[in-house]
């Protein structure tokens, strides 16, 4: 289906998306949080990458990705107009997610990412349990 705007039209609807304050990805995870009890976490703590949610004693950096921004192997769809621009900006996403690990790590962080469909209500006890589990 061709798409109802204009390209300068479509480029600032998309200009308008903002990365952070998802309320799917990151307040979710932030009240699983606070209703868990998880503690010492910060939002959008200055390092490298920019994570979502940091631990600094930790140094445990939390990644919240959305599935099909960052290209779910579960539920990243790819979309069927404009196929050559969508599959350089999904990989070009992917690889930025993996020279963000890399640097994370190389600076004496951990690295943990949760996928948009992790906080599912089925899925929130696991999330919750391997947040724990990596905290431990």
């Amino acid at each position: 289906m061709p798409d109802v705007f204009t390209k300068e039209k479509r480029s600032e609807v998309m200009s308008r998306i903002r990365g952070k304050g998802n309320k799917d990805t990151e307040v979710a995870l932030a009240k699983l949080f606070r209703g868990n009890g998880i503690t010492g976490w910060r939002r959008h703590y200055p390092i490298t990458g920019r994570p979502d949610f940091a631990f600094p004693k930790q140094k445990l950096a939390v990644f919240v990705d959305g599935c099909f921004w960052h290209g779910c192997p579960k539920h990243g769809v790819q979309p069927k107009g404009n196929k050559k621009f969508w599959v350089t900006k999904l990989e070009a996403n992917k690889a930025r997610d993996r020279k963000v690990n890399r640097l994370l790590r190389a600076n004496g962080w951990r690295v943990l990412r949760i996928w948009e469909h992790d906080l599912t209500k089925s899925r929130q006890v696991s999330t919750v349990r391997r947040v724990l589990r990596v905290l431990a």
